[in-house]
């Protein structure tokens, strides 16, 4: 799991500047979790605080797996004090760590030599992950069947730029009145979705469940309803004429195979202006997500911190830690395995 919590401060402070990678795997779950960094945006004369938290998941068949999840945070894009990026890539397939750090390596060295970024931001973001994809099918990598799913933010002054390729998943906590609301900044891009659903029908993906595939339901029954309503066995992508590839999402980045059957790597962006009423934004990894609605996850950090004044660099880490990844290995605990989960929290 990797998540990211941003704190927005309105008041000047001194900024910062890393982008991150995955720690190998020891004795405990815990990969990476880094205490709260700061970073000014000068422009609009407030602070964003981060901290990060990864973690492994759990396959019985492979103890020693290879994390697959990995994160950037990179402040200061171009040199800008005003232009930070912050991103989850949740690797799939063999190949998926790999491919999660090419994707997550291209994105930053892309964007910082886009000359056109601050003039078009949302044409900068959309030719990066369509460059990006093209390079790793040309790659050493293998992505016939791995990829990851991605799910950036691009703060420009106060405006998030939200691309998102996949199903993890972005919110933002809204104060309304008395009320702290979760707003999500990006929308999972699954079959559950009806457009997404009939894009790649028209590109000749089979929609099913593994329940239908194996013949223990009725492959004619389309009708998905809510994603939460479906469990563990939600629609996939299938080619005509064969088992593959089962992708549960309907875009990405690599995955050559389910490219000719409509997983494309076109990022959906989401364009968000920030006022005084934004707290907070969560950048995590399906893997939170899957079990923890964006409510929860908003309402974890708000009764948690019930003055943003209280948070200092341990207690936001503890924040994560115990309040995000504790619940999902509750959730999880029923299944054989689970899966790595990652998340970064700016305030």
């Amino acid at each position: 799991m990797e998540s990211v919590v941003v704190d927005i401060h309105h008041h000047q402070m001194v900024g910062s500047d890393h982008c991150g990678e995955l720690r190998p795997y020891k004795s405990k779950h815990i990969l990476t979790q880094r205490s709260l960094e700061i970073v000014h945006v000068s422009s609009h004369n407030f602070t964003l605080q981060y901290s990060i938290l990864t973690q492994l998941g759990y396959y019985q068949d492979t103890v020693e797996r290879e994390n697959q999840d990995s994160f950037c945070i990179k402040t200061q894009i171009q040199c800008n004090p005003n232009v930070h990026v912050f991103g989850v890539f949740d690797g799939h397939g063999q190949y998926g760590a790999q491919c999660s750090n090419f994707v997550n390596d291209r994105l930053v060295e892309i964007l910082s030599s886009d000359s056109t970024l601050l003039d078009d931001p949302l044409k900068a973001y959309t030719s990066a992950f369509l460059a990006i994809n093209s390079e790793l099918h040309d790659s050493e990598i293998d992505d016939t069947m791995s990829g990851t799913t991605a799910i950036t933010v691009l703060v420009v002054g106060d405006t998030l730029y939200v691309a998102n390729d996949g199903d993890s998943r972005a919110v933002i906590a809204v104060k309304n009145g008395d009320q702290i609301l979760a707003e999500d900044l990006s929308v999972d891009q699954t079959s559950f979705r009806k457009d997404e659903y009939e894009r790649v029908k028209l590109c000749g993906a089979r929609v099913l469940s593994i329940d239908q595939v194996e013949g223990f339901k009725d492959p004619n029954i389309q009708n998905w309803g809510e994603e939460e309503n479906e469990g563990s066995d939600p629609p996939r992508l299938w080619i005509p004429n064969g088992m593959y590839p089962g992708t549960a999402f309907t875009r990405s980045v690599g995955d050559s195979t389910a490219e000719k059957i409509g997983v494309i790597a076109d990022p959906e962006i989401s364009v968000v202006k920030l006022t005084p009423n934004h707290l907070f934004f969560v950048v995590a990894s399906d893997g939170v997500f899957e079990f923890l609605p964006s409510r929860t996850i908003v309402n974890m950090v708000r009764y948690s911190c019930k003055s943003l004044e209280l948070i200092n660099c341990y207690y936001i880490s503890n924040l994560l830690a115990i309040l995000l990844i504790y619940p999902s290995f509750i959730c999880w605990h029923p299944s054989v395995s689970s899966c790595e989960i990652c998340l970064l929290c700016i305030f």
